[in-house]
């Protein structure tokens, strides 16, 4: 992927998860009610991810400059748990000591949920979902103006080896748990707005119970699968000067022309860039999240983005921050991922003819494999020294 794409992913990802740029300013309320404190307008605003000016707390710690630290022991049983405290909590005045040693442990406030939620749950579901119906409607419309990709001239009826039974196993092992992960993945993000008032709460506490249990130990697989793919077909899709011809022609897609191709074309090169690529990407936030506060990835990040790009993100964050990132870029990266499958399957099956013959038995007509990979047929042919007959 190109690093200045993904800076440019990056900086929008940190805009609407942090304190956004976007965010109206919260006029600033009366307080005399309160003695100078916050105001239910105040706490408000917050949770609509307002920018409230935080001076009239963050410069009232009840701690003068002369004063000792604020270092009272926090707690129910005899221990002070005052205001003071607190807000020199949340603004890094307090010296206070905690018997957790986890990362997680150590941070007691954090403001980032609800900004983190109202994300997940509106733009990301909706940008999301949208993304996924419109490729649908797209390729309906399409095989409707198009019609299937056909043989032309029929099929030969005689048939040449496409892929092997390890490259099939690979490939299947790879669709087959991306198909499982992005099902379950869909429950388990959008079910609480869309399965909850249909199957009702008890139901769907079951069904995304078990979502999440599937979605974890599945992912071991599509990893598998992934390192498989990439390892058997890598040689096979470095681009070259034939991939620009190919796309110039439009892949013999809208028109009857078929472009010469290797045993991979351009478009199958995408395909195949787009998985590993971003296949790699989900891998590694998914991995965030199932083992938490363990391996966080988005503050070096920023930081190394920051230093190329000149840009200015966070680079020191919570553990509950990078969880919250992971999160989010796991979805985002998903949601493209499905997007760019749900046309792979459609050319695969029923957008053209004699296609899936690939990965379902690994044999493919000879006119089939003449019209679409030319120059890998006549590699192969070279190869046995005959015509490729079944």
């Amino acid at each position: 992927m190109n690093l200045k794409l993904l800076g440019a992913a990056l900086v929008v990802l940190a805009a609407l998860v942090s304190n956004p740029l976007w965010a109206e300013e919260a006029s600033a309320g009366d307080r005399t009610a309160t003695g100078g404190a916050q105001t239910l307008e105040d706490i408000m605003a917050r949770q609509q991810q307002l920018k409230v000016d935080e001076s009239f707390r963050s410069e009232n710690l009840g701690n003068p400059a002369n004063a000792a630290p604020i270092n009272d022991q926090l707690g129910t049983n005899g221990g002070r748990s005052d205001a003071d405290i607190w807000r020199g909590l949340r603004y890094n005045e307090a010296d206070v000591r905690t018997q957790a040693q986890t990362p997680a442990a150590t941070v007691l406030i954090q403001d980032g949920g609800m900004p983190w939620y109202k994300l997940r749950e509106g733009p990301l579901i909706t940008y999301g979902g949208l993304a996924l119906l419109g490729m649908i409607a797209l390729l309906t419309v399409f095989y409707f103006i198009r019609g299937r990709i056909k043989i032309d001239g029929g099929p030969a009826g005689t048939t040449i080896e496409r892929f092997k039974a390890i490259e099939r196993f690979g490939h299947w092992l790879l669709a087959g748990s991306f198909i499982a992960l992005g099902i379950t993945g869909l429950i388990t993000l959008m079910g609480r707005s869309f399965l909850i008032p249909v199957l009702g709460p008890e139901a769907y506490a079951t069904l995304a119970a078990g979502s999440k249990w599937l979605h974890n130990n599945i992912a071991w697989a599509f990893m598998l699968g992934l390192v498989m793919t990439f390892c058997m077909w890598v040689v096979h899709n470095i681009p070259n000067k034939l991939d620009w011809q190919w796309i110039k022609a439009g892949g013999g897609i809208f028109t009857k022309s078929h472009p010469p191709a290797k045993k991979f074309n351009a478009g199958q090169k995408i395909i195949f860039w787009t998985v590993m690529l971003l296949g790699f990407s989900v891998s590694l936030s998914g991995l965030s999240l199932l083992f938490p506060f363990e391996m966080p990835m988005f503050a070096k990040t920023f930081g190394i983005v920051n230093s190329v790009l000149g840009t200015d993100l966070p680079a020191v964050l919570t553990p509950h921050e990078e969880m919250q990132y992971a999160n989010i870029w796991h979805s985002i990266v998903a949601f493209v991922m499905m997007v760019a499958i749900i046309a792979h399957i459609y050319i695969g099956s029923v957008g053209m003819e004699g296609a899936f013959d690939a990965m379902g038995n690994g044999r493919v007509d000879v006119e089939w494999a003449r019209q679409h990979h030319d120059l890998w047929v006549a590699e192969v042919e070279a190869k046995q020294g005959k015509g490729g007959s079944s």
